[in-house]
Order: structure tokens, then C-alpha cells, then sequence
């Protein structure tokens, strides 16, 4: 018995030591606490509060009923999501533009960044490094707008150029073109995004040993020896992570650029899931339906990251979580 009590008593005093040293450090960096809580009480009002509005999903939501008052409907949004015709061509165009940017985009800014730090004149890298980034900032409308103007079949430069090489004929639209129409999104994304998103790579690889290739270069390695033996295995870490969020990421295709590319005689390729849940959402006023698809979404990216974070921790060690 008196050993039983004694075991509670120091249960019961390793667990106020624990809350008085929780307290203290609470009190020494309540500073750093301070500044943090504006991002905290942001990431609670608008990521967090918003999501008890998912369950519109499961009902015959009308503004004027309000969540409560709106009838229930259980999975039939999801049982006539499933039986759209236009859902499963959104669902495949998003699969296939997706697809096509995480091949050709997402070995992109590895490639500069690798490119970029074996440049000898710092003076060029650095010029280098802020024309790359300035797409980042630049409007997807403005991006756009100049697509029109520099595709343009009369007037267009670029039009025009392609043209004198062969590659497209002298009365095609590129912009109103269907089967041009992935390859512009692919480009216009790996444009507008390859120089911000070397920046990971660049801070990684500023963060490698600089012994090791000096120990390279004393054992007669040239640069591409050095890039693909040190380089390249010292980024792998970085390259799985990314990879594994842009895995995540594969039913989340770019709504600005999608909706702005669109026309007339582009929008059935231009259909994907977040601008099809715009319209029936937005435009045609059935809410419940197009949370349904937002839902749909949310769950196929968390399914497709676990799945990607679970087979690279099965095969490389190396995983989010």
C-alpha cells in the first residue's frame, strides 16, 4: 500500500513539475507567442471555422434555410456526381493537365537550380535568378492577356515566328486551339513558377558540406560527376518531399489559369474539377453540389499523399509524416 502511494506521489509531482516548466517556458517566450498568435487566430477563421460548412454537401443547402433549417440529402449530391458525364471529362482533364505539369514542371526548377549554381560569374547568376523569379509576381491575367497578344495569328510574335519555323500553320489560333491547349498551360506554368520554386533547391544545396567537393575534385571528378555523386543525393530528401506534396496535389489543378485560358473553343479541354465546381457552385446557384466537389477533391489529395508518403517511406526512408 505504502508503496502504491508513494508511486502516485511521485506521479502526481512529476506531472506538476512538468506543468510549472511548461509554464515557465510559456512565460519566457511569450513574445515569440505574441507574434505568432495573429497567423494562429487567421489559420482558426479561415481554414478551420469554414470547414463546418462541408456538411451543405449532404444537403439541398439554400441560403434563405441556412445550414440548419436545409434539408438533408445524405450522399445523393454524390451518387449524381458520380453519374455526371461532365464531372468524369472534369475529372480526366484535371488527371491529364496534372500529370503532364508534375512531368515536364516539376523536374524544371531542380534543373535551373542545379544549372544555376554551377555559374562561375556570381554577377550573371544573380540576373539570372531575378528574371527567373519575376514571373512569380506577375498577375495570371496580365499572363494571359499577353498570351492573347503574342499568339495572336496576325499580329502575334511568337505566332509568327512559329510559323516561319513550320511548326504551326499561318491561320491557326493558338489560343482558340484544343490540341495546343495543354502544351500552353504546361509552359505558361513552368514559366511563371521554375524560378520561385528553385529557391528550395538553391538553399539546399547552399547547405551542402563545401569538403565534399573538394575531396571530388582531389579525386579527379568533374562537374557532372560532382552534380550527379554529391549534388544531386544531398537534394534527394528535398526532391521527396516536394514530390510527395505535388503527388498530393494532382486534383488541385490551377483555377486562375484554367479559368482565364478558357474561351469558346477551348473550354471542354479547359474543364477541370475547380472550374466545373465554380460553375455549378457559383453560376448555377447549387451550392450543395459544389461543395460536393470540393469534398471530392479534399479527399482523393489527402488519399493520393498518403499513398505517396507511404510508398516513399517504404522504399527511400524518407517521408512527411
Amino acid at each position: 500500500m505504502e508503496l502504491g502511494r508513494g508511486t502516485k506521489h511521485n506521479e502526481r509531482k512529476s506531472t506538476m513539475n512538468l506543468k510549472r516548466n511548461l509554464s515557465k517556458r510559456i512565460w519566457l517566450q511569450r513574445y515569440l507567442l505574441i507574434l505568432t498568435l495573429p497567423a494562429v487566430l487567421w489559420m482558426i477563421i479561415f481554414n478551420y471555422i469554414p470547414m463546418y460548412g462541408v456538411i451543405i454537401a449532404f444537403q439541398e443547402y439554400t441560403p434563405f434555410k441556412g445550414f440548419i433549417h436545409s434539408p438533408w440529402l445524405g450522399f445523393d449530391n454524390f451518387k449524381e456526381l458520380f453519374n455526371d458525364p461532365t464531372f468524369r471529362e472534369s475529372l480526366t482533364n484535371t488527371f491529364k493537365i496534372s500529370i503532364a505539369k508534375l512531368v515536364f514542371g516539376f523536374p524544371a526548377p531542380i534543373v535551373l537550380s542545379l544549372l544555376l549554381n554551377e555559374l562561375v560569374f556570381k554577377r550573371f547568376k544573380r540576373i539570372v535568378q531575378s528574371l527567373t523569379y519575376l514571373p512569380y509576381f506577375v498577375s495570371w491575367v496580365l499572363v494571359v492577356g499577353f498570351m492573347y497578344t503574342l499568339l495572336d495569328p496576325d499580329t502575334g510574335v511568337i505566332s509568327k515566328l512559329l510559323v516561319k519555323l513550320g511548326i504551326v500553320g499561318s491561320d491557326v489560333m493558338l489560343m482558340g486551339d484544343a490540341h495546343s491547349f495543354l502544351s500552353l498551360v504546361v509552359i505558361t506554368e513552368i514559366w511563371k513558377n521554375i524560378g520561385w520554386n528553385s529557391i528550395i533547391y538553391l538553399a539546399a544545396i547552399a547547405g551542402i558540406d563545401p569538403q565534399l567537393y573538394e575531396a571530388a575534385v582531389v579525386d579527379g571528378a568533374n562537374r557532372f560527376k560532382r552534380v550527379w555523386h554529391i549534388t544531386l543525393p544531398s537534394l534527394k530528401p528535398t526532391i521527396i518531399i516536394l514530390l510527395i506534396l505535388s503527388i498530393g496535389g494532382l486534383v488541385n489543378s490551377n483555377f486562375d489559369q484554367m479559368f482565364l485560358m478558357q474561351n469558346s473553343m477551348t473550354q471542354d479541354a479547359a474543364n477541370v474539377l475547380a472550374v466545373y465546381s465554380y460553375k455549378m457552385g457559383l453560376v448555377s446557384g447549387r451550392f450543395s453540389y459544389g461543395t460536393a466537389i470540393g469534398l471530392f477533391q479534399s479527399l482523393v489529395a489527402f488519399m493520393l499523399m498518403y499513398a505517396a508518403n507511404y510508398s516513399s517511406r517504404r522504399l527511400t526512408k524518407e517521408s512527411l509524416f
